[in-house]
């Protein structure tokens, strides 16, 4: 259904509608399915945990039917944060936990930038000039000046 709704060029409107008429039933039977079955299995053997598990969740598993923009699947962040969690142990030295948050702030950052297409040292002298202009207009909206916004706040010719 994902493969079909990608080779059509569906809007998100269309993928959510596809979602809902294909997708949304086989959730509610699988839904039913677990019900049924989590009497049958032992509480605590990895098939009663995994309902027991997915069971908690499923409210959570059933909105992508209700959003075309929402992916099926978390690859795409699960890929982007791959780095982070390679680098895990080195980072355990950055000194004290003000320096480890500050890390944290900034490697997120990259990875929005990453996410969104956008050079992180352009984003950043990008930022850097422009985050004062917000310190005492509350009215302005900090999230224009994250990442995936960066493009269509600066010039065409830069």
């Amino acid at each position: 259904m994902e493969r079909q709704a990608d080779q059509e060029n569906l809007t998100d409107e269309q993928r959510a509608e596809l979602r809902s008429r294909l997708a949304y039933p086989i959730m509610v039977a699988f839904e039913k399915w677990m019900v049924r079955e989590h009497s049958k299995v032992l509480p605590k053997g990895r098939i009663g945990k995994a309902i027991s598990y997915t069971y908690g969740i499923y409210h959570k598993l059933t909105r992508y039917h209700l959003d075309g923009k929402l992916k099926m699947d978390n690859n795409l962040t699960e890929n982007a944060i791959r780095p982070i969690a390679l680098g895990r142990k080195n980072w355990l030295f950055c000194g004290n936990d003000s320096a480890a948050e500050n890390a944290a702030v900034i490697y997120s950052m990259m990875g929005c930038c990453k996410a969104a297409g956008v050079n992180f040292r352009d984003w950043m002298v990008f930022f850097l000039e422009n985050v004062h202009l917000y310190d005492n207009d509350y009215t302005k909206d900090l999230a224009k000046l994250l990442p995936h916004n960066f493009k269509s706040q600066i010039p065409e010719n830069s």
